[in-house]
């Protein structure tokens, strides 16, 4: 076998890939401990062959992948082990792509790869329609996995994503479809994007927003601000960088988006939808933003920032006791949410920084708003875990920014307040100490 390889390499491959296909579950039924074993086995071959022969396993492997899929799309499996095995055999193969990807090194991409990547794309695309139950354990997982594999794949293809998610936004904003596929605009949450690539996608936006419907607007504008999370998880450097030198390109980026979107917001309903992303823009804005926090105190600021400062006024009111709309103060309560977890991700010896100013004005009423026994936050039964993933994130971001500062924490440990609140610090101690404590969380609330 190690003859074929030298002498015969695609042929070897090609077996290899075969082989694999052969083991999954799907095809030898159940797995036992042996098959798991010849599984693992071809499987770190196939991800360590892939590094010389990269093309030829992306292709036998997204082959593998049409197969499945087309199996998944088509009648249901007989049985609910034939079910069990499809899936089991769709997560083998999606986390051999995820690492045969994330294996392989930068460098040019050549035509072939890049083809066989689109490929590849246009089937992990698909893992949106998979006509079974949304909300199941295995849907989600299955998801999960193909998001990996686009984050993965972007990273060294990110021209073969960003094109189809451009020629989506192309086709959209010269279409007259009722019920548009929006999925394409979708991937922008799943990418891999450096700090060029967001400025690259901020730009796509500004380009094609004004000719995008409304429900188009939507999906774009909760996408982007997913990929300024990516991004300031993904690469926390560059975001600090930013936060010491402004990036004057995505500066006005930012800028230009805002201001559109300022236009979007004529209503409360828009502003809801809006808000948390221009807190987000604001907030890779430093400079604007220090000139807008800073006017509070007298300083001059420019004309040019006046809708900016109107929106950070409104939401301080917003935010506030007095605020006189439940639509307005709950797109508050969401936009100073994000404020103070992306303030977290600012170096806190940095104290100058007027994000932690900003934050210091709001957090307060926040708290006062979220944690109130007396009237519980809620948006209705329809987002209660939206609710408390807002808690979640208000706590531990309010945590880290003010360690000794234990209101929240009161209202959480008070056992004769709703169970809701110490499923919140429960959760939001798992997520500051995920490795310290190792407990299921299990109860209902």
């Amino acid at each position: 076998e190690v003859q074929m390889g030298t002498q015969k390499p695609v042929e070897w491959v090609s077996s290899l890939i075969q082989r694999f296909e052969e083991q999954l579950p799907c095809r030898t039924g159940p797995q036992t401990t042996h098959s798991r074993v010849n599984e693992e086995q071809n499987k770190k071959c196939l991800i360590q062959i892939s590094r010389y022969r990269f093309s030829q396993v992306i292709s036998g492997l997204t082959k593998i992948l049409q197969r499945f899929l087309s199996v998944m799309q088509g009648p249901r499996p007989h049985g609910p082990d034939m079910e069990r095995n499809c899936y089991e055999s769709l997560f083998i193969v999606l986390d051999t792509l995820e690492k045969c990807l994330s294996n392989q090194p930068k460098d040019t991409v050549r035509y072939d790869e890049a083809m066989n990547v689109k490929l590849l794309l246009r089937e992990i695309c698909q893992f949106e329609f998979i006509d079974i139950p949304n909300d199941t354990p295995v849907v989600l997982e299955l998801k999960n996995l193909a998001s990996k594999v686009l984050f993965a794949l972007s990273l060294n293809f990110f021209n073969a994503v960003f094109n189809r998610i451009s020629a989506r936004l192309q086709e959209l904003s010269a279409s007259n479809e009722e019920n548009p596929d929006y999925s394409d605009i979708e991937l922008i949450q799943h990418i891999n994007v450096d700090v060029n690539r967001l400025t690259r996608l901020l730009n796509e936006a500004i380009q094609k927003f004004k000719s995008l419907k409304k429900s188009a607007h939507m999906i774009l504008m909760s996408s982007l601000e997913k990929a300024i999370w990516n991004w300031m998880d993904t690469y926390p450097h560059e975001f600090a960088d930013l936060q010491k030198k402004p990036n004057e390109e995505l500066a006005k980026c930012c800028e230009g988006l805002f201001d559109i979107l300022d236009s979007f917001a004529d209503n409360k309903k828009n502003r809801v939808a809006v808000w948390p992303l221009q807190i987000m823009l604001l907030v890779l804005s430093p400079k604007v933003l220090e000139e807008i926090v800073n006017a509070d105190s007298g300083a001059p600021c420019s004309p040019r920032h006046s809708k900016k400062k109107h929106f950070i006024d409104s939401v301080k009111r917003a935010v506030g006791p007095h605020g006189n709309s439940k639509q307005m103060t709950e797109a508050a309560a969401v936009t100073c949410v994000k404020l103070c977890k992306a303030s977290t991700y600012i170096n806190i010896l940095d104290s100058n920084n007027v994000a932690f100013t900003l934050v210091q004005s709001v957090i307060n009423d926040l708290k006062a708003l979220l944690f109130n026994p007396c009237k519980p936050f809620s948006r209705g039964q329809n987002a209660v875990q939206q609710d408390i993933d807002l808690m979640i994130d208000c706590f531990v971001s309010c945590f880290r920014i003010k360690p000794h500062n234990n209101e929240a924490l009161k209202v959480c440990l008070n056992p004769n307040f709703p169970s809701t609140y110490h499923y919140v610090l429960i959760s939001s101690l798992y997520r500051y100490f995920p490795k310290h404590f190792q407990i299921s969380l299990s109860f209902s609330y």
